[in-house]
């Protein structure tokens, strides 16, 4: 890759950052695609998020992608929000077409077109989904755009609790259920009816960590997938393997999310498959 005086910049912004595999990614497809674009992490204060989003124009960037503590934040420093992105209530893309910013979410769809190239699609499926946080949303406002047939969401009655409950409930779907994720026997219930099990909480972050409770059984037709990257296996997965049932880590999302957010600034098709090679390769060293 030459750096030159064409060549444009994207990052990933958020705090902590640096650890991010997005770098690696985005840098082997501007490689892999001749684009002549260059790709790092900048952890900022919020404080700096302003004008961060300025320079985004004054220095014609690809964009950004956006990460936590400010994918809702930054819905307050664009000029435009998808659909999607209104929905979910979060950005984690920002491009910048002639000038204007525009907030996209590729959260749900680089989810689902991960399960996807692994043969699941969700129209007309019954699914359950751990978590109320951004991440989960999006994959919940994608389930709903796909067509899915009911989703079920279980999360912990905390204090985002009830604005989950009002956020869902602008949707006015009818096939979109929260519940306690301390209700066991109701979780169970839906687990059995679901063909996808969805962990879109944080929990599984370390070892010895489960998002919801081990007397749980699985039905065999059922995917357990998990967001969590960090480990290739997590508790969650290793315990759904041991029940013979299949399963998917959240590698898949972030290539998926990455190439959604790629092509938007390039117009190019990241090469998913080859970089995958190399990013397991890159965790495992």
């Amino acid at each position: 890759m030459k750096i030159n005086g064409q060549t444009r910049m994207t990052a990933v912004i958020g705090n902590p950052i640096k650890h991010s595999l997005s770098p690696f990614i985005h840098n082997r497809a501007f490689e892999l695609t001749d684009e002549n674009g260059i790709y790092t992490a900048w952890e900022i204060g919020e404080e700096d998020l302003g004008q961060v989003m300025k320079n985004i124009k004054s220095l014609n960037m690809y964009g950004l992608n956006v990460s936590m503590p400010y994918k809702k934040a930054v819905m307050d420093h664009v000029d435009y929000l998808t659909d999607e992105a209104k929905l979910i209530g979060a950005v984690n893309t920002v491009t910048n077409f002639d000038g204007e910013l525009i907030g996209h979410n590729t959260d749900g769809i680089g989810f689902f077109k991960a399960l996807e190239s692994e043969g699941y699609s969700v129209e007309n499926q019954e699914i359950t989904v751990l978590g109320g946080g951004a991440t989960a949303m999006a994959i919940i406002v994608q389930a709903m755009l796909l067509k899915g047939k009911q989703i079920n969401v279980f999360a912990r009655k905390s204090d985002s609790f009830e604005p989950l409950q009002e956020q869902l409930a602008h949707f006015e779907k009818e096939n979109i259920h929260l519940y306690d994720l301390a209700d066991v026997h109701e979780l169970q219930g839906k687990i059995n009816s679901s063909s996808l099990l969805v962990n879109a909480t944080s929990s599984g972050m370390e070892r010895g960590q489960m998002p919801l409770s081990d007397k749980i059984n699985l039905p065999s037709p059922i995917i357990v997938a998990d967001i969590i990257y960090k480990n290739e296996k997590t508790d969650l997965l290793q315990w759904a393997e041991n029940q013979g049932v299949s399963t998917s880590n959240g590698l898949g999302m972030l290539l998926y999310q990455a190439a959604e957010s790629f092509a938007m600034w390039t117009g190019k098709q990241m090469p998913v498959n080859q970089i995958e090679k190399e990013l397991i390769n890159e965790i495992n060293h």
